[in-house]
């Protein structure tokens, strides 16, 4: 076996890029980075009926949307099904598997028989050893493998230890189907060892086939490659995940706001760490990670925690790296069309004047958006119902009061609106929240909104001035 490690992430494209694919893609990504090798993409596309290109798009463009690019050009395993056939018939050569004629009512009996019998069905390996000129006319037959009779089969799993199948177990299963289509067992491997697959990395539902894969290996006198078997994600009830708990696909967070660096940070906690290290960059995880360091029991996903990554994300990147990112992504987010305005550069320039007050309070970008519609809203403002509510009682009074004093500002900036604002307050014997709250609601048409002395400093005095006049003459 090569020196150089060799990864692969192997999706069927029979729908999305699913957030758990997405783990077992970057764990890959990790370890193939960490170890200086490569991780290799493989479409398990030979379900014809279910996989579609639509999906093989999905899953490229969501890899890529992660940063999870892999190396070299994706592998179709459908296109490879006569090297799968070649290699079945090459057991059968080496006599190491063997032509099988039995009929499906043949095994419907042995089925029957089992459960009658009260054990596992078995195939009974009528054809193991009778010539195929027995063969009874006009029935094509399988391929099956020569399973070892008896002892075990050791899979060294590097998160799970050692796994011990009895062969007896295994039985003779089938390589090659009548129709010469490899059975998704035979191919696996074939594509493995061709591709050059040093270490699969791989979720622990297929644990029980990695037995019968290896017995494949070993017919055909090759290497093993290590196995990693990364236990599944629950819910946060620690049911089996399902869409209510976030089994959904990539584009479902990028359309939920969620930045990739976030996603990538969440995902690689669930089920490995480094300490007690919570927020890591991409460069952190590839330094660290270690497919050892995988914990064998399920991880639990967690929207809060996702959400409080994704903050600390949006608060640490740069005002220009947010109003970029959100420009990009407004056509994935449910209200980017508030971000749509007729001239691109005056919404990148407010977005950059609002920035450092917008980012501090959103955990998403779909958040983030939302508290910038304020900057792109036409007069009059259409008040949401808890601003109406403040307007309602004194708040119009209060911004009549208030309007003589900010239209006698001579600078317009935080630095002289937050002074003029308090002293106004204090000799109208108000507190400053009581003026702050009416004076949020003319400007913005919401009960919240970053501070209110930013917001007036970003809309500018024109448009401040005559939001105020608006709601306090209606």
């Amino acid at each position: 076996m090569t020196d150089r490690v060799v990864t692969r992430f192997a999706p069927s494209p029979t729908g999305f890029l699913h957030i758990g694919g997405a783990r077992t893609a970057l764990f890959n990504w990790l370890y193939a980075r960490r170890m200086g090798g490569q991780m290799l993409l493989r479409i398990e596309d030979t379900d014809r009926e279910r996989s579609t290109d639509a999906a093989v798009s999905a899953i490229i463009e969501g890899l890529d949307w992660l940063g999870l690019k892999a190396d070299g050009e994706p592998i179709s395993q459908f296109a490879r099904a006569a090297r799968h056939r070649e290699v079945a018939e090459a057991l059968v050569a080496a006599g190491k598997a063997y032509y099988c004629y039995a009929s499906p009512a043949e095994l419907d009996e042995m089925r029957e028989k089992a459960k009658a019998e009260k054990r596992p069905p078995r195939y009974d390996a009528r054809w193991r050893d009778r010539d195929p000129s027995e063969a009874p006319a006009g029935v094509k037959p399988v391929i099956r493998i020569k399973a070892p009779l008896d002892g075990e089969t050791v899979v060294r799993d590097q998160v799970q230890g050692d796994v011990r199948f009895p062969n007896k177990d295994l039985d003779d299963f089938i390589l090659l189907r009548s129709d010469g289509t490899p059975t998704y067992m035979h191919a696996v491997v074939v594509d493995d060892h061709d591709m050059g697959v040093t270490h699969i990395i791989r979720g622990d539902d297929h644990l029980t086939n990695a037995g019968r894969q290896t017995l494949i290996y070993q017919a055909m006198g090759w290497d093993v490659p290590v196995m990693a078997h990364i236990p599944l994600i629950h819910g946060a009830d620690g049911a089996k995940l399902s869409k209510r708990h976030g089994a959904l696909g990539v584009d479902a967070y990028r359309g939920m706001g969620y930045l990739p660096k976030a996603l990538l940070n969440y995902l690689v906690r669930l089920g490995w760490s480094h300490g007690d290290d919570e927020v890591m960059t991409i460069e952190d995880m590839t330094a660290w990670f270690d497919i050892t360091d995988i914990n064998k029991g399920a991880a639990r996903f967690d929207f809060a925690k996702l959400d409080a990554i994704n903050g600390h994300w949006i608060r640490g990147s740069s005002d220009t790296d947010l109003v970029e990112t959100l420009m990009v992504e407004r056509v994935h987010l449910p209200n980017g069309d508030i971000l749509r305005q007729d001239d691109d550069a005056t919404v990148c320039r407010q977005l950059s004047a609002a920035m450092p007050g917008l980012k501090e309070r959103a955990k998403t970008l779909v958040e983030l958006t939302e508290s910038a519609a304020y900057l792109f809203a036409r007069r009059p403002l259409t008040l949401d119902e808890k601003a109406a509510e403040i307007l309602a009682k004194d708040g119009r009074d209060i911004l009549s009061g208030l309007l003589p004093v900010l239209e006698g500002l001579g600078d317009w900036s935080v630095v002289s609106l937050e002074p003029a604002i308090k002293a106004h307050a204090e000799s109208v014997g108000l507190k400053l929240g009581k003026v702050a709250q009416p004076l949020r609601a003319a400007l913005t048409g919401k009960s919240t909104s970053p501070g209110v002395y930013d917001v007036l400093a970003v809309l500018g005095r024109d448009e401040s001035l005559q939001r105020l006049k608006d709601q306090a003459s209606v």
